[in-house]
């Protein structure tokens, strides 16, 4: 719960701009200013934060403010307000709090000598990066623009594809310190109003300092997950076209001041590994893909523990299937190469990650190459163990939600060591106790995660 102040603004202009000087800091920080001008034959005070504020738009209202005589000066503050202030965006305010939290929003707050209120202009813009497409949520064929980091562009963005009456974004804070603008999305008409409260009530219930990682540290604090279970409980996504379809869909979309991504709810298995392309190919192309994503999905997940299995027992392999088993020496277990090979790949990831982008594809073709190949002429690893990893490595790629990517990859893990430990046995109770994981999953909304409904 988020502390207020309930200090109201008095009619004495010294006393309304000592408190703020003495709130805001206004002689330590630099960039928040302080004007103080004559309008109308009364003095005024402006609270701003420089960077925030439009210079142009400011210009042309303190030009309508300096033109006010003194006998045309209304007398409150909302008159004032409807006869002087050539803006759209004017709100009266009388609590500090909402004040000052507005100023550190950047919007442009005005004391008049008098007025028992504050007058606040929303005249700010915000530093943001242009709508391109998000690179890892790409299409095909679809939109070529994404989330950004500034809430009202992404509110936007879903706006302008959603034409109706019907849509609703409720702006909310979380965070003490923070106080960071959270917006839920959703069609009032569709919605499903339990799930709406749910999250109404999880985000005002919200006891956190700050959301210092924004959008995640607002997931994990409005639902606490056991940490044994890998897989997601939230879909995030960077393209409006793909949050808009879920919010016609019925489903609630959580936007998070500076995150560039929407946080979708309710969600399922299925939903985690839809992407835009899905629907924007005819229907039977469609579905082709999805049907490839899954079963890819599933391989990622059993190919290399049934590889091991096989290798622990290779009389039931076929005749014809006998090229699957390793010809050459091996020096190494193939349970701790595979689990080698497993680090590498992430430590492979992460380098690129690190690398500047000029050099990252270039290292990344060294290392896949070369490494690769001396590490099998060295006899660290066998071909065969090679080759099932990078089916498995280049099979992570084709999945849209990186973390249900990362919550495979445990999986697998998982089952490599059971079946090295355990065999058949281990195996089988492998794969039961991941099924469970994704069948007792629970979501926000109480559903469990193969529960396809909306």
């Amino acid at each position: 719960m988020i502390q207020k102040n309930e200090k109201k603004v008095s009619d004495n202009f010294e006393e309304n701009l000592m408190y703020m000087d003495q709130i805001l800091r206004v002689k330590e920080n630099f960039d928040i200013l302080c004007r103080e001008i004559v309008i109308g034959g009364k003095r005024a005070g402006f609270y701003f934060i420089d960077g925030f504020a439009k210079d142009e738009t400011m210009l042309k209202i303190m030009t309508s403010f300096l033109s006010v005589s003194e006998d045309k000066m209304p007398k409150d503050a909302t008159t004032f307000s409807k006869q002087c202030i050539p803006y759209v965006e004017v709100d009266i305010m009388d609590d500090f709090d909402l004040i000052v939290r507005n100023v550190l929003s950047g919007v442009t707050c005005l004391f008049v000598e008098g007025y028992k209120a504050c007058i606040a202009i929303d005249a700010r813009t915000y530093p943001a990066r242009g709508v391109e497409e998000p690179e890892r949520d790409k299409s095909l064929r679809g939109s070529r623009d994404g989330f950004v980091e500034t809430i009202v562009f992404n509110t936007a963005l879903i706006r302008r594809r959603i034409r109706d009456t019907n849509l609703v974004m409720e702006m909310t804070e979380a965070g003490q310190l923070s106080r960071t603008d959270v917006a839920i999305c959703y069609l009032a008409d569709k919605v499903d109003s339990q799930l709406l409260q749910k999250v109404r009530d999880k985000i005002e219930e919200l006891n956190v300092q700050d959301l210092r990682m924004n959008q995640q540290t607002l997931a994990e604090a409005m639902f606490k997950r056991k940490w044994f279970n890998p897989f997601p409980k939230y879909k995030f996504t960077e393209r409006p076209d793909t949050a808009a379809a879920c919010i016609l869909e019925g489903k609630v979309a959580i936007l998070v001041d500076n995150s560039p991504s929407a946080m979708i709810l309710p969600t399922s298995v299925l939903d985690m590994i839809e992407e835009a392309n899905d629907y924007y190919f005819p229907e039977i192309t469609g579905i082709y893909l999805k049907f490839t994503r899954i079963l890819i999905t599933i391989l990622t997940v059993f190919l290399t523990p049934f590889f091991l299995l096989l290798m622990q027992n290779p009389q039931w392999i076929p005749e014809m299937f006998s090229f699957v088993q390793v010809k050459g020496v091996v020096n190494i277990p193939l349970i701790f190469q595979l689990l080698i090979l497993e680090l590498s790949i992430d430590g492979l990831r992460l380098a690129a990650l690190n690398t500047p982008s000029m050099l990252s594809t270039p290292l990344s073709v060294i290392a896949g190459l070369v490494l690769g190949e001396f590490a099998v002429k060295s006899g660290w690893f066998n071909a065969e163990i090679m080759l099932y990893m990078a089916c498995v490595s280049v099979a992570n790629y084709t999945q849209p939600n990186f973390e249900l990517g990362y919550a495979l990859k445990f999986a697998r893990l998982f089952m490599l060591i059971l079946t090295a430990a355990f065999h058949v046995f281990g195996f089988v109770v492998g794969t039961i106790i991941v099924l469970a994981f994704i069948v007792f999953n629970k979501t926000l909304s109480g559903r469990s995660y193969i529960d396809i409904s909306i």
